[in-house]
């Protein structure tokens, strides 16, 4: 609802989510902004943007603002051409602006960000989850994406990441990441990298491919010194080319998993979040027997180690609720969870299973489809 007054603005009343109404008002002072300006600049953003994740807008209380003469009329009408309410739009477009406009008083990494994507389960979206959010963190700003730099590590000896992004897994007998880490390494790292190339993510998007010697990881490992540590030893040398390094961990609790879970560790310069453990889980029993098995190896490590490992959130995955009471039943527990809690749904679609066929990243396959939008979602919610 507007209402006119005197000079060039006019009172706009809508309601907004007391989180997000928190959030602008802290940002848009530590960037030296009026709030109403920042309101102004989020709604005329929102107005030029691809489709935006669903915002929860229950129990939104009263919020009230200064708007341009004329910047709510141009508000609504793309409200009425997305089918979505004003309160909907308005809690959208602050999303946005926030994920524009990070604080300030944020420290420029000197090391990248880390994003450990694992289940001992297979079968729940690893894959497809490591690819799309490394895809939505490359994105360009032209594209509406944050334009960061992401390596892909395919640390599954299958290799399902590296096959589905269109690249060839390295050969037995060829340098590989697994040498590196057991101390066979012959050469630099960085030689077995493949760009991503396409033009929504620029030369920012990086696979380092699988090696079927990975299949015997566990094994060389049980024999290599401080064997937690091979990852992070082996990606140290390229870790300064990247801002967000993204790793796709084997359907296993072995010591390959130790060393994912240890990369993804906490380390002391880091922030509560900066890095750690994302669980793709399905709305199913067997998810949930998975997920028992993996937070108790990581509460192990934990302990045996006293590492600080994050929980950066669960993502529930291929869900359709057409699939009835085990699948509706299932959302809520892991809804009730809470710590971690669930970061995004990613509905089951279509477009995941062509993107994979034709070999190519869901985000450059349909940018546009729901589930895209939840990959974007997903990467802003780890930001």
């Amino acid at each position: 609802m507007a209402s006119a007054s005197p000079g060039d603005k006019e009172k706009v009343t809508s309601k907004l989510p007391a989180h997000l109404r928190t959030r602008l008002k802290v940002r848009a002072a530590e960037r030296g902004l009026d709030i109403q300006d920042a309101i102004a600049h989020a709604l005329e953003r929102w107005a030029h943007v691809g489709t935006q994740p669903t915002v929860d807008t229950s129990g939104a209380p009263p919020f009230s603002t200064w708007l341009p003469i004329g910047a709510f009329a141009d508000f609504k009408a793309a409200c009425g051409t997305r089918g979505v309410s004003f309160i909907q739009g308005l809690s959208q477009a602050v999303e946005l602006w926030l994920a524009e406009h990070p604080s300030p008083q944020e420290e420029r990494m000197t090391h990248p960000k880390r994003r450990i994507m694992a289940n001992q389960k297979g079968g729940v979206g690893k894959t497809a989850l490591s690819a799309g959010v490394g895809q939505a963190y490359a994105e360009g700003s032209e594209f509406d994406g944050p334009g960061l730099r992401v390596l892909l590590v395919d640390f599954d000896p299958q290799g399902h990441l590296t096959t589905q992004l269109g690249v060839e897994p390295l050969g037995l007998d060829d340098d590989s990441l697994v040498k590196h880490m057991t101390g066979e390494g012959r050469g630099d790292l960085k030689a077995l990298i493949a760009p991503i190339e396409d033009e929504r993510f620029g030369d920012r998007l990086d696979l380092l491919p699988a090696c079927a010697d990975g299949f015997v990881l566990d094994v060389k490992l049980s024999t290599t010194r401080v064997r937690e540590s091979a990852l992070e030893r082996a990606l140290e040398p390229i870790e300064g080319d990247y801002d967000v390094i993204v790793v796709d961990c084997p359907p296993s609790l072995g010591l390959a998993m130790d060393a994912a879970i240890f990369y993804g560790r906490r380390r002391p310069e880091e922030k509560p979040g900066d890095s750690g453990v994302v669980i793709p889980v399905q709305a199913e029993d067997s998810s949930a027997d998975a997920f028992t098995l993996l937070t108790g190896q990581i509460e192990d490590l934990r302990q045996d180690m006293r590492l600080d490992v994050d929980y950066l959130g669960l993502v529930v995955n291929m869900y359709d609720a057409r699939r009835g009471y085990i699948a509706t039943s299932s959302l809520k527990s892991w809804e009730e969870i809470g710590d971690p809690e669930v970061i995004a749904v990613v509905p089951d679609r279509k477009e995941q299973r062509e993107a994979v066929r034709s070999k190519l990243g869901l985000l450059v396959y349909d940018p546009s489809c729901d589930q895209s939008a939840a990959m974007r979602q997903i990467a802003r919610a780890l930001s």
